[in-house]
Formats: structure tokens, C-alpha cells, sequence
């Protein structure tokens, strides 16, 4: 089989420049085309000299690794260790992926014609197919990490908590928020903070469709007669959000909540839970915002984690 040095050149700069698209884009590290043509260059250049006589070294591992290196710190400019090795992870983690779409394209297409020299891909088959090949790989790798990051992120940023009140329960989905500060301003107990709807099981319609008023103390004596069972649990919470910097929220010291977290069930004494009378979300996902105290920030450190406020 003749080889085409020129044609093996442009074919890796081709491979070189989507795998390192595809890097940037995951690690959403800024493109500069520049950096990552150069870098491209430079593995099409080692692409080259792995064909000529006397050059076995560069089949090397070693030199390979190296290689990989130079590459991404070139296209990136990483400026932590720790930063370079996570692009150098995508880097192969990509590079493996691509050369796996372009090599099943290949395969089905020409497979008499692929042969493999200092582990470089090969073959008299048109330069379109190596192309079409790393394109498909890219949009396949890009989605995929795209899905599975979007799937890290809703498992860590809810979880199940359960309501415990006067032998009732209730069960909700909360959204772990590390906005979420409220406490009781006398107690210092956190606060839950949990839609009202979600609250029916355990407390009386009277209180839920009269929060407001007895927040005022205005009590009617239809909810007076509630009082002998609620009453020593509610407590007034103050809290800020957009549009209302000095709001209160009416809430209740729980008997207690469980709360299921990542595999484990924790029971948490000592929490008020606050009504609130609107949606927190408007896909109605989650009725609940807890906080991180709650959780333990040591076991919810995650850069996913959002800041919300009711």
C-alpha cells in the first residue's frame, strides 16, 4: 500500500482539531482556533514523522503521553495541574471515542483497504469518511456527556424528606439549596421551607387557607379551635426575596424529618418548616427548598448546586 504523507498529515490535523473541539467544548474551556489549529499541527507533524525510516520512537508510549500533553497545553493553556490533567482526561476519553465512530465507518465501508502503522489509522479510502466519521463522533460525545451531566445534577440536587407532625406525615422533593438560610430567629432551628399544598395531610384547611391572618394573630374561632393542638408549634419567620425584602412566613416545629440523601436516610429533630403559599417550581419538579446545615456541607460539596431564594 502507497502512503501519502501529505494526505496523513491533513487527515490528522482534521481528527486533531474535532477531538479538541470536542474537549473544549466539555470542559467549557475557551475556544481560541488559533491555539487549536497549531495544536493540531502538531499532531499531524507526529503523525508524519511515525512514517518515515528510522523513526520508531516516536511509537513510543512514553513519547505519545508527552505528546498529549504538549497538545492540550498548547490549545488550552491550563494554568493548575489539576486543571491539565482533567482536559488531558477528556482529551483521551474523546480521542478514544472518535477513533472508535471513525474506525466503524471505515470498517463497514473499505475494511480490505485499513491497515495500522505505530497504532495510526490508515487506508485508501477518501479523506470524507475520516471526516465524516470524527464529525459523527463529535456530535455523539458532546450529547452523551451533555446527558449524563444533566443526570449528575438532578441527582445532587434533590432529595426525599418526609414530614413528621402529631403521628402524620408527609412526603416531598426537595431542592438542596445553598441559598436557603432561613432559621428561627429565636431558636436558631433551620427552616424547611415546603409549599403549602404539600402540607394537607398533616395540617388543617383552616391554617392553610388562613396563614396571613394568623400571622396577625387575627384568629377566627373556627381556627381557634385548632389551637389547643397547633398553636405552641407555630413560629413567624422573617426572609427576604425579590420583590419582598421584609416578608414573613409562618411555620411549625416539625416532630421530626427524614431525610434521604445519596443512598442514606438521616432523621432530623429540631427543624421548622415554613409554609409557603405559592409554587416553588414551576414544573411542580419540587415543593421543598432545604438547606445545605441540614445535609452536611462536607458530604454536598458539588459545583452543579444553584443559588436559590423563595
Amino acid at each position: 500500500m502507497t502512503v501519502y504523507l501529505d494526505i496523513v498529515f491533513l487527515e490528522n490535523i482534521i481528527m486533531n482539531y474535532i477531538i479538541l473541539m470536542a474537549t473544549g467544548k466539555i470542559t467549557k474551556n475557551t475556544i481560541k482556533y488559533g491555539r487549536i489549529f497549531f495544536s493540531s499541527c502538531i499532531g499531524g507533524v507526529y503523525a508524519v514523522l511515525s512514517f518515515l525510516p528510522n523513526m520508531t520512537i516516536y511509537g513510543n508510549m512514553l513519547f505519545k503521553i508527552i505528546l498529549s500533553i504538549v497538545m492540550v497545553q498548547i490549545a488550552f493553556e491550563p494554568k493548575k495541574t489539576k486543571e491539565l490533567l482533567k482536559r488531558i482526561l477528556v482529551f483521551y476519553l474523546t480521542s478514544f471515542a472518535l477513533g472508535g465512530c471513525a474506525f466503524a465507518l471505515l470498517y463497514f465501508l473499505k475494511p480490505q483497504n485499513i491497515m495500522m502503522k505505530n497504532g495510526i489509522l490508515i487506508g485508501s479510502y477518501p479523506l470524507k469518511v475520516a471526516f465524516l466519521g470524527g464529525i459523527f463522533g463529535f456530535l455523539l460525545i458532546v450529547t452523551t456527556f451533555k446527558i449524563v451531566k444533566s443526570k449528575m445534577r438532578k441527582k445532587d440536587m434533590f432529595c426525599n424528606i418526609e414530614v413528621h407532625l402529631n403521628g402524620k406525615e408527609e412526603q416531598a422533593i426537595a431542592m438542596i439549596d445553598t441559598g436557603n438560610m432561613l432559621k428561627d430567629p429565636i431558636s436558631k432551628m433551620p427552616v424547611v421551607v415546603v409549599q403549602k399544598d404539600n402540607l394537607k395531610k398533616i395540617l388543617p384547611e383552616e391554617i392553610l387557607e388562613n396563614l396571613e391572618k394568623i400571622i396577625r394573630g387575627d384568629v377566627s374561632k373556627t381556627i381557634a379551635s385548632w389551637e389547643e393542638e397547633y398553636i405552641s408549634k407555630f413560629r413567624v419567620i422573617p426572609f427576604s426575596s425579590i420583590g419582598k425584602e421584609h416578608g414573613l412566613l409562618l411555620g411549625f416545629k416539625a416532630d421530626f424529618i427524614n431525610i434521604e440523601y445519596d443512598g442514606n436516610e438521616q432523621r432530623k429533630e429540631n427543624v421548622i418548616i415554613g409554609i409557603y403559599e405559592n409554587s416553588l417550581s414551576k414544573t411542580n419538579h419540587y415543593t421543598a427548598l432545604i438547606g445545605l446545615d441540614l445535609l452536611g456541607e462536607e458530604e454536598i460539596k458539588n459545583e452543579s448546586f444553584r443559588d436559590v431564594k423563595i
